[in-house]
C-alpha cells in the first residue's frame, strides 16, 4: 500500500499458491488449508478490504476444491480459531486438449468446456457462494505455454483467434446455465525473449508483433452495454460441444451486446479441425432497434488470413528472421485490428436491419452499428 496506494491494492485479487491439488503442493490438503488461512489472515491484517480467495486449482479441482470450499465456509480457521475463512472469489483452471490427426491440428474445445462445466457445478452447489465472482485463473486451449510441437501449431494463426471467440461465448452460456458469476478468465502466456519470430510458443505477440488472437480481445474490448440474445441456425449447441466438440459441421454463431445507440455482434466461423473449408454465407437479422431509426452506421472489423494477421503477412514476406525496419513496421501494422472496409450506411426499417457477408473458415468479424442518440 505504501508503494502503490490503497485504492490500487484494493483492486487486486489475493490467493495462495498455484494448483495445490497437483505436484506443486507436496503437503496434505489440511496443511494447505493451514497455509492459506495464515496467509489470508496476514493480508487482511494489512488491508481489511483486500479481495481474497482461491484456490486456483488445476482443472475443476474435484474433491480438493470441495474440501477447500467446505473449509472456508464451515471449517475452523487455523489462524483465528473462528469458523470460516474469508472468500471473496473462487478460482480454478481450464484447459483444452489439441492433438494432431491425419497431419493437421484438431482442437479440444469440448475438453476445456467440460472442465468449466464441472467447476461451475461445484461452485453452484454451495448456496453461500451464489453471486461470488468466479475467475478461471488459466483458461487456454492447452496447458503448456512454453511447449512446442505439431499439436500446438494452432498458436500463430487464426485457429487460436476463432477458438477464443467461440469458447468465450460458451463460458458465458455455462455461467447463465448454472446462475453463477463468471467475472473473467486469464491466459497463461508469456513473452519469450531472444526467440525466433513466431517460434510456436503460446503468447499474444512474437518479437513485438501482435498475433491474431490478441485482436479477438481487442474486439471484446469494443463491446459494451448488456448481452443480447442470439439465435443461429449454423451454431453447434452447447450440449453437442460439451459431448463431442466441433467435429462435424462448423460452428457459426455470435456473441452480441448493445447500449441505447450502439450494437455489437462478434461473429465467428469455427471448426476444431484446422483444415481448409468453404466460407460461410452469413445473414444477420437485427431486431429491436429504435422504431424511429432510419439508418445505422456499420463498422466491420475482421480477423482472417489477410486481416489483423501479422503471422500471415510475415509468411508472405518469406518468413524473415531478421526483418528490415520497414518490414517490421509493416508487420506491426498488419498485427493491429483491421476493418473490412470504410464505415457504411445500413438501412433500418421498423426497427429491423439485415447484413450479409462471407466469413472465411476460422475467421472472426465484429459488427459495430451505431445510430443517432435519442432515437426511440
Amino acid at each position: 500500500m505504501e508503494r502503490y496506494g490503497r485504492a490500487e491494492v484494493e483492486s487486486w485479487y489475493w490467493e495462495v499458491w498455484n494448483e495445490p491439488n497437483i505436484g506443486y503442493w507436496r503437503g496434505t490438503p489440511a496443511e494447505f488449508h493451514k497455509l492459506h488461512d495464515h496467509a489470508i489472515d496476514a493480508v487482511r491484517r494489512a488491508l481489511p478490504t483486500a479481495r481474497v480467495g482461491g484456490p486456483d486449482v488445476a482443472g475443476s479441482g474435484g474433491a480438493f476444491m470441495r474440501g477447500f470450499l467446505e473449509h472456508c465456509l464451515r471449517g475452523t480457521n487455523y489462524a483465528t480459531g473462528k469458523i470460516g475463512t474469508p472468500i471473496d472469489f473462487v478460482s480454478f483452471h481450464a484447459k483444452g486438449a489439441p492433438k494432431t490427426l491425419d497431419g493437421h491440428v484438431r482442437m479440444g474445445m469440448g475438453d476445456q468446456l467440460r472442465v468449466i462445466d464441472d467447476g461451475f457445478r461445484i461452485v453452484a452447489s454451495y448456496p453461500e457462494l451464489k453471486g461470488k465472482p468466479i475467475i478461471i485463473g488459466e483458461s487456454d486451449p492447452e496447458g503448456c505455454a512454453a511447449c512446442q510441437g505439431p499439436s500446438l501449431a494452432y498458436r500463430n494463426g487464426t485457429m487460436y483467434s476463432s477458438y477464443t471467440a467461440a469458447v468465450f461465448a460458451r463460458k458465458h452460456d455455462l455461467a447463465e446455465q448454472y446462475e453463477v458469476n463468471l467475472e473473467g478468465a486469464l491466459t497463461w502466456a508469456f513473452e519469450f525473449e531472444d526467440q525466433p519470430y513466431f517460434a510456436g510458443f503460446r503468447s499474444l505477440a512474437s518479437n513485438g508483433l501482435d498475433k491474431p488472437v490478441l485482436n479477438v480481445f481487442r474486439m471484446f474490448s469494443k463491446m459494451g452495454g448488456r448481452r443480447l440474445g442470439v439465435q443461429s441456425d449454423a451454431a453447434r449447441s452447447l450440449d453437442e460441444i460439451l459431448r463431442r466438440g466441433v467435429r462435424k459441421k462448423p460452428d457459426v454463431s455470435a456473441l452480441a451486446s448493445g447500449d441505447p445507440n450502439r450494437l455489437w455482434a462478434l461473429v465467428w466461423h469455427y471448426h476444431d479441425d484446422d483444415v481448409p473449408g468453404p466460407p460461410a454465407a452469413v445473414e444477420v437479422s437485427l431486431t429491436g432497434l429504435p422504431p424511429s431509426c432510419r439508418e445505422a452506421r456499420l463498422q466491420h472489423f475482421r480477423i482472417a488470413e489477410e486481416h489483423s494477421n501479422a503471422f500471415s503477412a510475415w509468411q508472405r514476406m518469406g518468413s524473415p528472421q531478421a526483418p528490415t525496419p520497414d518490414q517490421h513496421a509493416a508487420l506491426e501494422q498488419a498485427g493491429q485490428l483491421a476493418t473490412l472496409g470504410p464505415t457504411e450506411p445500413v438501412p433500418v426499417e421498423n426497427g429491423k436491419a439485415a447484413l450479409r457477408f462471407q466469413l472465411p473458415r476460422q475467421a472472426v468479424s465484429l459488427l459495430e452499428l451505431e445510430w443517432e442518440a435519442g432515437s426511440k
